[in-house]
């Protein structure tokens, strides 16, 4: 039987998993998803993905590749899949994909999406999907700042100091920040991101929304190419993976 490359659109609520890679002795995405489709299968599979989230990070349209040597009909996989799964990981979607399909190398662009509650109380049903602030932000100058770091930049100043990769320009096409009643969205969509930089401007922003940074100050942030220039990381609960292009 010929050898098939299968692409999976998946979701999930991350806040009880260790992100997505597996991990020894820990809950993972990857780890749920490669588990549910081995037993599905019959032999051992390996899922990967186009991010690697982090953990208690979400995701609405991450996208997911395995290869397999199985009979079952494409338009079965995702029920099939979802059967052994969680009930808070589902696979939305699964269509073959091209040999040379690069689930990770291939992509264009990502955008995540990061949620502020400002309402003054606690919100007990949206806690584990939100950073709780419960004062009102300057949404405006936080959407300043964040216009200011759209382009091809060095983005060292909001990587965590782990972060070893050769190289850390990358390009934002579209930094906003919006508000809805009582929640405050940022979505920033790029072509790549260093470990915890999406959190990181997030936190940033943040000290700008609350009036302690401004907004002209994201400019000098990104020349120091140094983390202690930028503002505190944000918690990951508020952070969730939209969609990913190719």
């Amino acid at each position: 039987m010929q050898r098939r490359k299968i692409r999976l659109t998946v979701q999930y609520d991350g806040y009880d998993y260790h992100g997505w890679q597996i991990q020894p002795g820990k809950r993972t995405i990857q780890g749920e998803l490669s588990e549910a489709i081995s037993n599905l299968v019959g032999h051992k599979i390996t899922v990967r993905a186009a991010s690697r989230t982090d953990a208690s990070v979400s995701a609405l349209g991450q996208v997911a590749v395995f290869e397999v040597n199985s009979p079952i009909p494409i338009e079965n996989f995702a029920g099939a899949i979802n059967d052994r799964l969680p009930p808070e990981i589902v696979v939305t979607f699964a269509e073959p994909a091209d040999k040379e399909f690069n689930v990770m190398g291939g992509v264009t662009s990502k955008l995540y999406r990061y949620t502020i509650c400002t309402a003054p109380d606690r919100p007990v049903l949206n806690i584990r999907h939100c950073w709780h602030i419960p004062k009102k932000l300057d949404v405006p100058a936080m959407d300043k700042a964040a216009k200011l770091l759209i382009g091809t930049h060095d983005f060292k100043s909001f990587a965590a100091a782990k972060d070893k990769r050769e190289s850390s320009v990358r390009t934002i096409f579209s930094c906003g920040v919006t508000a809805e009643s009582q929640s405050v969205y940022i979505d920033v969509e790029g072509d790549g991101f260093l470990y915890n930089m999406v959190r990181n401007i997030v936190g940033t922003l943040v000290e700008v929304g609350i009036g302690r940074m401004a907004p002209e100050r994201i400019t000098d942030i990104l020349d120091a190419k140094d983390r202690t220039a930028a503002g505190p990381i944000a918690p990951p609960q508020g952070l969730c993976l939209m969609w990913v292009k190719y």
